[in-house]
């Protein structure tokens, strides 16, 4: 069965990108974080480490988005304490943060920095981007 056009302008419109191409943060990524990725896991690991090499841990974050495999509302404060595994990075980046009296894993893309160095902050920012750009991991 074919799709109507509304439906197929439909889909096509949930697809589109949450913010506009940066060429100078593109090129940052490509040149340091997925350089020599020629596949997914290559692809992560690059991410991975581009993020570890460039964030400062710990440090303070805020949710601004909540994610339904997160215990973590919009507007929580959280101690970010470094990277989770590289296991737990195949398909998204995930960070370790300290809250309630616990540790455990979030998605780097529910936290924003909160008075963080500008390579951590600008590290962050590359990984936010990615994401609402559309892109994704394996």
């Amino acid at each position: 069965m074919q799709k109507s056009f509304a439906r197929m302008r439909k889909d096509w419109c949930l697809k589109m990108p949450e913010v506009e191409f940066d060429e100078e943060r593109e090129h940052r990524i490509a040149m340091e974080a997925t350089v020599d990725a020629y596949g997914p896991e290559e692809q992560a690991l690059g991410w991975y480490y581009y993020l570890d090499d460039k964030i400062a841990f710990p440090f303070a974050a805020r949710c601004v988005k909540e994610r339904r495999i997160s215990p973590l509302k919009a507007g929580e404060e959280a101690e970010v304490t470094g990277m989770a595994s590289e296991d737990d990075c195949v398909h998204e980046m995930f960070v370790e943060i300290q809250w309630q009296g616990r540790t455990f894993g979030v998605p780097l893309a529910q936290l924003e920095p909160i008075g963080a160095d500008e390579s951590t902050q600008e590290a962050i920012a590359d990984w936010h981007y990615w994401v609402e750009r559309g892109y994704e991991l394996g």
